[in-house]
């Protein structure tokens, strides 16, 4: 009886072990499930106590960097302020004011220079500083005077106007925002290539120049259009939509049938100071007030004449070696370019004047001291002409502008074809979509 109730005592022993054993190792596995758990979230924790510190550590520096930034743009800030309160009495602009009113017309810089000095006096509201920007604007597209289309464009801008500003013309902030294209664009708009037609060309100190006066470095920024390469005449349409839309536009191959002219035209050209500017795509000459084309008696003041090669204009099919274009304005704001046809042959008395004074820098009027020139030199005796209604040949492409080209050619040697700085710089001939051509 004592050995069955010891057996039944062992049993049970061992079944109470086996259950504690059992409760004990899974008890134990709960553990190591929890220890394991919280580990995780330890890391878990560690790893966003990181990444969180990183962040700090990153919002700090872009802080310290946007302060640094700052400094220079309080300094400027301040220097403006101190500009306006110099300008705050109005006797500066009255002054101003005063001594343009002397001038029959205003430049483009001029205009420019009305109207930020209008904005810095009465602000950006004033009606005079957006028309002397609307100017501004107007007589630079003539010219491609990217300077001032840039300073009448942003003159808008912040006087509220809602315009379309040429990328070249942004501050670099707002350009690194334009992504990929854009900084394509800057680095080869047809400009940069080993050979983009436009005469490249030693410039005197071993420099290479891309035939627009453009020294390859830094401080010289790209053009926004060309005659070859990604902005190329065929490409204008991108930026500037009247170029390939437009449907009255220049040049034209000049052939028959033509219809009669009865328009009495006459230039009668003064002599000034010489004065030059090589715009990135041209050579041309700033006229002074004065000269005056008459169209049935309507005066049409000169504006300024520049030169493209080789000529812009064909007839029957076939260009001359260069055109030079005389373009002009009325008082109601219509424009008028007299075409003269250089053909190659004698020198040009006329040409080696200019070609002696040609600009050393790139958007820079030069005006050599002592040397006054005609522009009337460079028109021949005879004045029979064609006759059409096209646009400016070079971007926006405003269409409107009434073209004389005359019929009688004038000489330019080929050697001073070759010293013009530029190899090609001549839009291709346009569709004539129905127009007339006239000729007296």
């Amino acid at each position: 009886m004592k050995r069955i109730l010891l057996e039944v005592f062992l049993v049970a022993a061992l079944i109470g072990a086996g259950v504690f054993g059992f409760m004990n190792q899974k008890q134990a596995a709960s553990s190591k499930a929890k220890i394991t758990e919280l580990t995780a979230a330890v890391e878990v924790a560690e790893k966003s106590a990181k990444e969180k510190e990183e962040s700090l550590k990153a919002a700090e520096e872009e802080m310290q960097a946007l302060q640094e930034e700052m400094a220079p743009l309080e300094e400027k800030t301040n220097q403006l302020e101190a500009v306006k309160a110099a300008l705050a009495s109005g006797s500066t602009l009255s002054d101003l004011e005063g001594a343009y009113k002397k001038e029959k017309t205003l430049s483009a810089e001029r205009q420019a220079g009305l109207g930020a000095l209008r904005m810095l006096t009465k602000g950006a509201e004033d009606p005079g500083a957006l028309e002397a920007f609307r100017k501004a604007l107007q007589l630079s597209e003539l010219g491609d005077r990217k300077n001032t289309i840039c300073a009448a464009q942003l003159g808008l801008v912040a006087a509220g106007e809602k315009i379309k500003v040429m990328s070249d013309c942004l501050p670099k902030s707002e350009k690194a925002g334009h992504g990929d294209k854009e900084e394509k664009d800057s680095k080869d708009d047809g400009h940069a290539k080993k050979d983009d037609g436009h005469g490249k060309k030693e410039d005197g100190k071993g420099k290479k120049d891309d035939g627009h006066g453009d020294k390859k470095d830094e401080k010289h920024a790209a053009p926004h259009w060309g005659y070859e390469g990604e902005m190329g005449p065929e490409k204008w349409g991108k930026e500037f939509p009247t170029c390939s839309a437009g449907k009255s536009q220049s040049p034209l191959d000049i052939k028959g049938p033509f219809v009669k002219s009865r328009v009495v035209v006459s230039a009668d050209y003064k002599e000034g100071p010489l004065k030059m500017l090589n715009n990135g795509h041209t050579i041309q000459v700033v006229v002074t007030p004065g000269s005056k084309l008459r169209i049935d008696g309507i005066a049409h003041e000169l504006l300024q004449f520049h030169f493209h090669r080789p000529s812009e204009e064909k007839i029957d099919g076939k260009p001359m070696a260069m055109v030079v274009h005389f373009v002009h304005k009325n008082a109601e704001g219509k424009l008028a370019v007299l075409g003269v046809l250089l053909k190659e042959g004698n020198e040009n008395p006329g040409i080696k004047t200019l070609w002696a004074n040609l600009p050393k820098e790139e958007n820079v009027e030069y005006a050599p001291d002592g040397v006054n020139f005609n522009p009337g030199n460079l028109l021949p005796r005879e004045f029979d002409f064609y006759s059409y209604e096209g646009s400016l040949t070079t971007p926006p492409c405003t269409e409107g502008v009434r073209f004389f080209i005359l019929k009688t050619t004038v000489n330019i040697a080929k050697e001073q074809v070759q010293a013009f700085p530029f190899k090609m710089n001549a839009r291709p001939v346009q569709a004539l979509n129905g127009r007339e051509i006239l000729s007296n």
